[in-house]
């Protein structure tokens, strides 16, 4: 899909378009870093107007990236979607309320359907969306489809923010010749009537949204309840392993210091028993030399 009003890209790698195309394709989180790198690169390059068109790029919100993502990774069914805006605003203008009918029911299903792939699309990316960042990105795609301003946005890929829907189709249907009062009351109340009928349907579904979300929150609170209680019962674990660990090393350590008396003990032990083998050895040599002493005596 070719972006209105872009240059035709070519093979220069300095073309600011092809950059900023490249740019609003990088995740949120790496956005302003590889800006500013790209933006840098600019004016290294002596591109000082690039350079400026770079880095005063916005960065995009997380819904905003994911609709731009769906854009560029599903090119014909994006095409398509553009086009289902264009006979939707063209049934509201000329007040056709079969084809208003039976478009809108096409718009319900295939915005939430492109609000899926543009999720999955962000999942394989590395991104979750969570329930409110998908109803953003529906409420983009339904603006596109309500508003032609939006639609030209969306269709340049470079959203920063979330696109809010109108809250009527236009319904404004030009007329050739001057109507008579009573046609002109007519066609009044018949744009009023849609209108509001327009209002109830996305009141409907707004409701039903919130509701979903709220079932959601409700199933992520109790899954939430049930980690912790999951966690604290690990924890009390935990302390009374700590605590047996802690009893056992009280009562070792018990068993130490009474090893190290012991050990004290019989180290003295030793010392008394070598001093008292010493002077039996003394004494022994002592009384055996008396003895040889004694007999050369008698011999004499």
């Amino acid at each position: 899909m070719e972006r209105k009003g872009a240059r035709r890209r070519g093979g220069d790698e300095h073309d600011v378009e092809a950059v900023l195309d490249e740019l609003y394709a990088t995740p949120p989180a790496r956005f302003v870093p590889r800006r500013e790198e790209l933006a840098a690169a600019a004016r290294t390059a002596g591109r000082a107007e690039d350079a400026r068109r770079i880095h005063a790029a916005r960065r995009p919100t997380l819904a905003a990236w994911a609709a731009n993502l769906l854009l560029r990774s599903r090119p014909q069914e994006s095409r398509q979607f553009l086009e289902l805006g264009n006979a939707l605003r063209e049934a509201h203008r000329a007040l056709d309320p079969d084809a208003i009918k039976e478009l809108s029911a096409q718009r319900r299903r295939i915005v939430s359907a492109m609000s899926r792939q543009a999720a999955e699309l962000a999942l394989e990316a590395g991104h979750r969306l969570s329930d409110t960042v998908r109803h953003d990105v529906e409420s983009t795609l339904n603006a596109v489809l309500a508003d032609p301003d939006a639609a030209d946005q969306w269709a340049a890929g470079r959203l920063h923010s979330t696109l809010t829907p109108p809250a009527a189709f236009p319904s404004a249907r030009p007329q050739t010749a001057p109507a008579s009062p009573r046609a002109e009351r007519t066609d009044e109340l018949a744009v009023r009537r849609r209108a509001r009928e327009e209002e109830l349907t996305r009141a409907r579904e707004a409701a039903e949204a919130a509701g979903q979300r709220l079932r959601d929150q409700r199933a992520e609170h109790t899954a939430a309840e049930a980690s912790l209680e999951r966690a604290r019962d690990r924890r009390d674990q935990a302390h009374q392993q700590v605590e047996a660990t802690e009893q056992r090393l009280r009562q070792e350590r018990e068993v130490l210091k009474q090893a190290d008396r012991d050990h004290g003990q019989a180290e003295k032990q030793l010392h008394t028993a070598a001093d008292a083998l010493a002077r039996a050895e003394r004494e022994a040599r002592e009384a055996s030399r008396e003895v040889e002493r004694l007999g050369r005596r008698r011999a004499r």
